[in-house]
């Protein structure tokens, strides 16, 4: 019992590493502004605000479990590059013609907080910043770069985040089959955490064959996410506005929390078993995920 709590707790802190890594890493590639540079104020605030930072440190452990080296000079910056993506899709996400939310993070929305022309123009800005980033990688193959920029693209643009969204907002309120949604959910979610992994894969110059197992576990990763994103709704610990699906078409509307925690699960069995296949049964990243997802839903109850 004891070694298992001693290897549990020197996870945790080699993961609290990489966070802290990657946080003083985003503070760098995104600097303070002067006083009237509300722009860059509001680029801050939206990306290094605390936040779970999975997609970063997936690429991260993903890299290494492929092979790669943790001090490889380029891998953090493209793993910052994936959450300035992230986190411009966030805010506009929050904006008041989209979800008009109100909180994120436990914090008031970057609209709420700079102004709704403000956190749009940031979000521009940290989407451009995050191609800047990839293209300014130390230690990466030109090649690997190109690819690298490649996968963030198609993730963030009409057949990723733009159409996910899109979807969403006029598709959301009127009654959805469960493949309509799933196939939302994919764009919304799934697209990006695949470009992460593959990005992953590209730095440490995998074989080509773990793309696809990894594809593939991005996919079940996205869609297993995006349910206990709908699970969390009414959970007030998500630092999020509370009941934001409430006249949504979601398949928790359609099918019930308990059949919607048993697809869940489904998902996070495949997931495993494609990682497993890209990576090995020692994939340290398989630990990660599978004690991730634990700890959330133990904080539902499931």
């Amino acid at each position: 019992m004891n070694a298992s709590v001693d290897t549990l707790a020197s996870h945790e802190t080699a993961l609290q590493t990489l966070r802290d890594t990657l946080q003083a890493r985003l503070s760098q590639l995104l600097p303070e502004g002067s006083e009237r540079d509300l722009v860059s104020a509001a680029m801050r605030a939206g990306t290094l605000a605390p936040g779970k930072r999975i997609r970063p440190l997936l690429l991260l452990l993903v890299a290494q479990d492929l092979g790669g080296s943790a001090e490889q000079p380029g891998l953090v910056d493209l793993a910052c590059a994936v959450e300035m993506v992230h986190a411009a899709s966030l805010i506009l996400d929050d904006i008041p013609c989209m979800d008009d939310a109100a909180l994120r993070r436990g914090q008031p929305t970057i609209h709420r907080q700079f102004g709704e022309s403000v956190a749009i123009l940031a979000a521009v800005a940290l989407l451009s910043r995050a191609f800047g980033v990839v293209a300014e990688a130390q230690g990466l193959t030109d090649s690997c770069k190109t690819q690298a920029s490649a996968e963030l693209s198609r993730a963030s643009g009409l057949e990723g985040l733009v159409q996910g969204q899109f979807r969403d907002l006029s598709e959301g309120a009127h009654a959805r089959s469960a493949d309509a949604i799933l196939s939302t959910n994919t764009l919304k979610t799934a697209t990006l955490f695949e470009a992460t992994l593959q990005m992953a894969a590209l730095a440490a110059g995998a074989p080509h064959e773990v793309r696809h197992p990894l594809r593939r576990f991005a996919e079940d990763l996205g869609q297993a996410f995006q349910l206990l994103d709908d699970l969390s709704d009414g959970c007030c610990s998500t630092g999020k506005d509370m009941h934001q699906d409430s006249g949504k078409s979601t398949l928790v509307a359609i099918f019930g929390p308990e059949d919607v925690h048993r697809r869940l699960q489904t998902h996070l069995v495949r997931a495993d078993e494609y990682l497993t296949r890209a990576c090995g049964q020692q994939a340290v990243t398989r630990g990660f995920v599978r004690a991730w997802f634990d700890r959330q839903l133990a904080m539902l109850g499931g």
